[in-house]
Formats: structure tokens, C-alpha cells, sequence
């Protein structure tokens, strides 16, 4: 005898049991299906199904019922208890890059990080960023890494190959480490673009990213470890 399976009908509002063939499995077809086995038996589908034992119901789940709740992971910029920092800063054009400094110290202090938790590494360039921030990462000291500098450009294409530069490296020392870099070089056409975003009216970046890399380091600390 061949084997049975139990299918909904797409057409009842109702949940209503078939008993179709299991070599059927296309839904479409289910109309079909009624027909035909209404044709082979006097009785309806559901005294077949109460009346034959070997037969298998299966029902069709509706899809909300099937959904789980979702999870949001998030990072605190509340709970920064043993989180430890390291601040890459280039000392090229250090009137912007110290105020972008101070900037991020002072919101790291303001959001309850321990001054000993905190570490500055002084390099000469923003070129030179990529490389230590990936050596800092990869030390496991660190739960984030604070990379900030400023290209400003000038006459020739050396502001392109740097800001590019600097870019791809804090990009590729956090992939390398496993740990956030945060990327805080400022890339302006001016000195007075770069020093409105070191404090001025257009705010403190260095300030922005530390509050960045408090979320990342958080979210990497407590949901992705």
C-alpha cells in the first residue's frame, strides 16, 4: 500500500487535514489531489485519517508562530568597569592632533575609565598608525584602540597616498587583531577645517571617537567574545 502524508489546503481558512500520496509533495496541485481521492473514496478525508492508523499527519505551521524573538546586541557606554584603552596619536601637525588628544582623553575620563587603563603611543605620522594600532591589538592588552591624526592637503598628491593610507591601516589593524580600531584622523582641505574639528564649532572628533571605541569595546567584551 502506498504511503500517506496529511497536507494542508491552501484554499480552507480553517486548518484541514488531506491525506495525499507522499511521492506528491507540490502544493500547488493540492485541488487536483482532493478530487482525485473523492473520486476513490465515499468517505471524507478526516474519517480516513481517524480510520487508518499507519497513516501520518503532518500540519503546516503558521510562519509567526515558527518565529523566535530577536536579540539586539549593543554596547554600553555606561559600564566601563577593567575596559582598557590604547590612543595611537601622530605627532604631524600635533596643533590639531593634540586638542584631538585632549579631547578624547577627557571623554574616556568623563564616562569612568581608570587613568591606568589608558595608554598613549606617540608615532610620527598618520602613516605610521596602522602598523603600531595592529601591534597593540594583537598584544591582548587592549579592549580598543584609538587611532587619530590629521592630513591636511597641500600642493601636491602626497595628502591622497597618506589619507589612504592611514585609512586602509586602521582598517586592516582591526581586522588583523580581533580588536576595534577607531579611526580619528581627521583628512581636511585646511588648517582651519582640521582645527573646527579638534574642538572648534564643528565639535572635537577625537572626543567622538573615544565614545566609539567605549561601545565597541563594550560590545566586543560582553556579546562577541
Amino acid at each position: 500500500m502506498a504511503s500517506w502524508v496529511s497536507r494542508t489546503t491552501l484554499a480552507a481558512s480553517a486548518k484541514t487535514h488531506l491525506l495525499v500520496p507522499r511521492r506528491h509533495h507540490r502544493l500547488e496541485d493540492a485541488t487536483v489531489r482532493v478530487n482525485f481521492l473523492e473520486r476513490r473514496s465515499p468517505v471524507s478525508p478526516l474519517s480516513l485519517l481517524a480510520s487508518h492508523s499507519h497513516y501520518l499527519p503532518i500540519e503546516i505551521e503558521s510562519r509567526s508562530s515558527r518565529t523566535a524573538a530577536v536579540r539586539h546586541l549593543v554596547g554600553s557606554v555606561t559600564n566601563t568597569q577593567g575596559l582598557r584603552f590604547a590612543l595611537v596619536v601622530s605627532r604631524f601637525n600635533e596643533i590639531v592632533t593634540r586638542q584631538l588628544l585632549e579631547g578624547a582623553l577627557t571623554t574616556l575620563k568623563n564616562y569612568s575609565v581608570q587613568e591606568e587603563d589608558i595608554d598613549v603611543v606617540w608615532v610620527p605620522g598618520s602613516f605610521e598608525i596602522g602598523l603600531v594600532a595592529t601591534q597593540l591589538g594583537k598584544s591582548a592588552r587592549y579592549n580598543a584602540i584609538i587611532c587619530i591624526g590629521a592630513v591636511i592637503r597641500g600642493d601636491t598628491t602626497h595628502y591622497d597616498a597618506v589619507a589612504n593610507s592611514a585609512a586602509s591601516g586602521v582598517l586592516s589593524a582591526g581586522l588583523n587583531s580581533g580588536v576595534p580600531c577607531i579611526f580619528g584622523v581627521l583628512t581636511c582641505e585646511d588648517m582651519d577645517q582640521a582645527l573646527n574639528r579638534a574642538g572648534g564649532k564643528s565639535g572635537n572628533k577625537g572626543s567622538e571617537a573615544a565614545l566609539i571605541a567605549i561601545e565597541m569595546a563594550s560590545l566586543f567584551e560582553h556579546h562577541l567574545k
